[in-house]
């Protein structure tokens, strides 16, 4: 590959990635090889500009056409005290699925209103802890769920504002492990069964509970428009239907999130403003088609808002030739911090931080250094020739890769850095081995 198709990479790392005079990948001002130097691999890089610009971009494009629009960020793709903050500032709530994610909310201080608590099995104490912080919204997954919570509520005294997750049965055309609106799915109450009527007659029943409003969430990453349109058809025309048989208001509907990023050259997905524009256009011309008074929109992007704003740094060790079937190249990571390929088939490009110009003339597969045949980051790419102690720079890595890091093989979870204009603050130090055994008693 030429040089020039070596630079179109750099779209798809964080916006401020340049090389510099070194031939070296810069991130917010910071040489990547210094920081693999400063740090060690495997490393991960957020990019702060990257992150808050998202944020901008969501707010702006959706609110411009539709001002009654909340953004509230996807914590599963990723959260840490830092990067809530960062949200907090940006005008972001929160969209957290677990007791966990609360605490990190709740440890710098994040407004309570401004958090929606998702799940499909959230625990008694979860539901406490949550009606003792004050979440702004509980989004209710199941009849036991419902009855739970009201009897809880009532118990504390409460009126506790709420959603009902709803099944639309829409097929986003994405992986079947991250597929969630269709019927055949754990999540939320079936349209189509009537279990979703049920449940709404049931929530207005219950004192202690206000139901505000619906939400669906049809999956993840969505690189087509088509599927909100088609939900919110289903969504909408159910709202105008029931509203008329049990007398309840659409104040609320959420959609979830879903929002894809670009993991590869040849897979651009939508602009955020697409998708505004098709998701906001729908909702207005169906409520006024309908005759429902327009509801407050809430969308959920996480992998829209940290994706390309994390990178991850390898370092390369060795490499096994196999003449005419394929080379491996051996990196110092792999399924432990980023489980995505294996178990999602998720694709992804790369560079030679220390040698960003290179011309790519050599076809290698980048394996991880787990004890699984499965351990491979990325399959049949281009390189420079590659050498041993090259640093790996892999964009896109900013959703999913940190939230389902394990210890596999013992192996440490990586640090964490955030830069912005040439400093680099350590948000997440490298785990030790005495962290690896701190819960074991012996």
């Amino acid at each position: 590959m030429s040089d020039k198709h070596q630079s179109s990479k750099l779209p798809l790392f964080p916006l401020t990635a340049e090389s510099n005079h070194k031939n070296h990948l810069v991130i917010g001002g910071c040489d990547a090889v210094d920081l693999a130097a400063s740090f060690g691999t495997p490393l991960y890089i957020f990019d702060e500009i990257t992150l808050r610009t998202r944020c901008l971009d969501y707010r702006q494009e959706f609110q411009r056409r539709y001002p009654k629009t909340a953004v509230v960020y996807a914590c599963k793709a990723f959260i840490n005290p830092v990067l809530a903050r960062i949200l907090h500032q940006d005008g972001l709530g929160l969209d957290v699925v677990s007791a966990g994610e609360m605490a990190i909310a709740r440890s710098v201080a994040f407004p309570p209103q401004m958090v929606y608590f998702h799940g499909n099995n959230k625990t008694e104490e979860e539901l406490r802890l949550a009606l003792d912080w004050g979440v702004g919204r509980i989004v209710v997954d199941n009849f036991r769920e419902l009855s739970l919570l009201s009897s809880l509520a009532k118990e504390g005294g409460k009126t506790q504002d709420i959603l009902l997750r709803l099944s639309p049965g829409v097929d986003p055309h994405t992986h079947g492990h991250t597929t969630t609106g269709i019927l055949d799915s754990k999540f939320g109450f079936p349209i189509s069964t009537g279990q979703a009527e049920e449940a709404l007659t049931k929530a207005l029943d219950f004192p202690s509970l206000n139901l505000t409003g619906l939400h669906f969430h049809l999956g993840s990453p969505i690189f087509e428009t088509q599927p909100y349109v088609e939900a919110l058809e289903i969504l909408l025309r159910f709202a105008a239907e029931i509203s008329k048989k049990h007398s309840f208001e659409l104040r609320e509907l959420d959609i979830g999130g879903g929002f894809a990023i670009q993991y590869l050259l040849e897979s651009p997905p939508p602009s955020i403003g697409s998708y505004a524009e098709a998701i906001t256009s729908a909702l207005l011309n169906l409520s006024s088609q309908l005759k429902l008074a327009a509801p407050q929109l809430i969308i959920e992007p996480g992998r829209g808002i940290v994706g390309q704003a994390g990178v991850a740094l390898y370092r390369i060790g060795g490499s096994k030739d196999i003449p005419g079937i394929r080379k491996y190249v051996f990196v110092d990571g792999g399924m432990g911090d980023n489980i995505r390929p294996p178990l999602y088939g998720a694709k992804y490009e790369a560079l030679i931080a220390n040698r960003t110009t290179e011309a790519e003339t050599e076809k290698v597969t980048i394996a991880g250094k787990f004890c699984e045949s499965g351990d491979i980051l990325i399959k049949d790419i281009y390189l420079p020739k590659v050498r041993e102690g090259d640093i790996l720079a892999v964009p896109a890595c900013g959703a999913y890769c940190l939230s389902m890091a394990s210890n596999y093989n013992a192996c440490l979870k990586p640090a964490i850095v955030l830069v912005k204009e040439g400093r680099a603050q350590l948000i997440r130090r490298r785990e030790t081995y005495d962290d690896l055994m701190r819960c074991d008693l012996f």
